[in-house]
């Protein structure tokens, strides 16, 4: 089978009113997202004050753009604010530290009655931690609220929602549907693949979804999405993270239409075929892919000295170093991301589960997970599952030669693999020349391929419930 893709109340204030179309977005896996919004204006010559009020809690100001997308008007802005914080218990606490307030208390038999108290700390501590209000009830203070607070009205500056304010100057009338668009925090997007093998073979089903997680703090209605792929230079800034998502759900695939996907820049811009509603706090899952029969055989990899893979760049003459060994065989799964081999499309960055199915009862298995990196279209892809529970190697140094020599130094080693299989397996057998560039093999008992300027690699059969030995001689000139 082929590859299969898919990818799955504002109010506002215009000494008058402004609506908005449907929104656009697009959400980077860097937690921001870019939003743009459609705003009618209809601006008087001379000074304007406009107010909007459908902005994520996590906007940031200094990245507003307002403008014509026609390029017909020319707006200026002659001062804009941004304001987040919108109505809370703590914030309408912290506005009234110092004042008496009512607070109502509900006794066990739930009749209702009010406490006088003065407000000495309110507890309202944004974006730190939490921090217990102070009451001061008939002179004596409380470390928390004796009832529930009962407010006075609400005053004309508060909000109820994060606003923008801006002053536009117009040099004549003019009335046009502007584009509002600005980078917010709270936004992000990751993929994650299914991988499902039969119980024996080397072929995979894969399912590949997308999850996007809103906590920007806004909701958006029917959004055109579409999701970046690649790391994208962007400067962190620290800022109060919302409450974690409330509410997960999957999109019903059987309306989904072909995903887009093209190269963008040096990044990849997948883009969704029908709009999505994203909720505050809500994750939404999307499914964007899925190849049956991809060829992808199991490889055992035994790298006895993996800790000692790092060159340091210099001269390594320490006897006792690289003497340590690890029994585990890795076990990997390498496949091509071609056409031919049933994907092609360029891969962003998630995490891989693995699956096999048991012929017993046909139910599917975990088997191990991993990371995949962005992976563009034709590479191969070399991924680690686990270690091999009945393959086991071993790493000895049996010969060192050279301690305090100031021309070279020699030393042999052995590795046994033990298979405990019932079936016969290939091992890649990995060793670092990790002492020094300047070497050469004195003995093998088996043919390698380098790797690079200081990786070898054999590769060997060893058949069932059996053990091979492999040895090799190295030597490093210092000069």
């Amino acid at each position: 089978m082929n590859l299969r893709c898919f990818f799955s109340s504002l109010g506002v204030i215009l000494a008058g009113s402004i609506g908005s179309a449907q929104p656009a977005l697009t959400i980077y896996n860097q937690d921001f997202a870019v939003v743009r919004e459609r705003v009618p204006l209809d601006l008087k010559a001379g000074e304007n004050s406009v107010t909007f009020t459908g902005a994520t809690a996590m906007l940031e100001p200094d990245s507003v753009v307002l403008r014509d997308p026609t390029g017909r008007v020319q707006l200026r802005v002659l001062e804009q604010s941004y304001r987040a914080d919108v109505m809370s218990q703590g914030l309408l606490l912290a506005l009234n530290e110092g004042k008496e307030l009512d607070f109502l208390v509900r006794d066990q038999d739930a009749k209702e009655y009010t406490v006088r108290g003065k407000v000495v700390r309110s507890g309202y501590n944004p974006g730190g931690g939490q921090v217990s209000p102070i009451i001061e009830v008939d002179g004596k203070l409380r470390f928390s609220l004796p009832g529930e607070p009962l407010f006075p009205a609400l005053a004309g500056d508060g909000i109820l929602k994060p606003t923008l304010t801006w002053k536009l100057a117009a040099s004549q009338p003019a009335k046009f549907e502007s584009e509002l668009g600005y980078i917010t925090g709270g936004m992000s997007w990751h993929a994650a693949y299914n991988l499902i093998a039969p119980e024996k073979g080397d072929t995979l089903d894969v399912v590949g979804w997308v999850t996007v997680v809103n906590n920007s703090g806004k909701s958006f209605d029917a959004a055109a999405v579409k999701l970046m792929a690649g790391d994208v230079a962007k400067i962190v800034a620290k800022r109060a993270r919302p409450e974690m998502m409330r509410a997960a759900m999957a999109v019903d695939m059987s309306e989904m239409g072909q995903v887009t996907e093209k190269a963008f820049d040096e990044f990849h811009l997948y883009s969704l075929p029908r709009a999505l509603t994203l909720r505050d706090r809500e994750t939404k899952q999307v499914e964007f892919m899925r190849a049956t029969g991809v060829k992808a055989p199991v490889i055992y990899v035994y790298d006895g000295a993996a800790m000692f893979s790092v060159y340091h760049g210099g001269q390594m003459r320490d006897p006792g170093y690289g003497t340590q060994s690890n029994k585990k065989v890795w076990v990997m799964r390498e496949f091509r991301n071609t056409e031919a081999n049933k994907l092609g499309l360029p891969l962003p960055k998630g995490r891989m589960r693995f699956y096999r199915q048991d012929d017993a009862d046909q139910r599917i298995e975990f088997t191990g997970e991993t990371e995949l990196d962005h992976t563009a279209r034709n590479e191969l892809i070399r991924v680690k599952t686990g270690d091999a529970f009945d393959v086991v190697g071993e790493r000895i140094r049996t010969d060192f030669v050279g301690q305090n020599r100031q021309d070279y130094a020699e030393e042999a080693f052995e590795i046994k693999v033990r298979n405990r299989k019932a079936e016969p397996i290939t091992v890649r057998v990995v060793e670092h020349l990790y002492r020094w560039s300047n070497w050469r093999i004195l003995q093998q008992s088996d043919e390698f391929v380098k790797k690079d300027a200081q990786t070898i690699e054999f590769n060997v059969t060893i058949p069932a419930d059996s053990e091979k030995v492999l040895t090799y001689r190295v030597r490093y000139d210092w000069r």
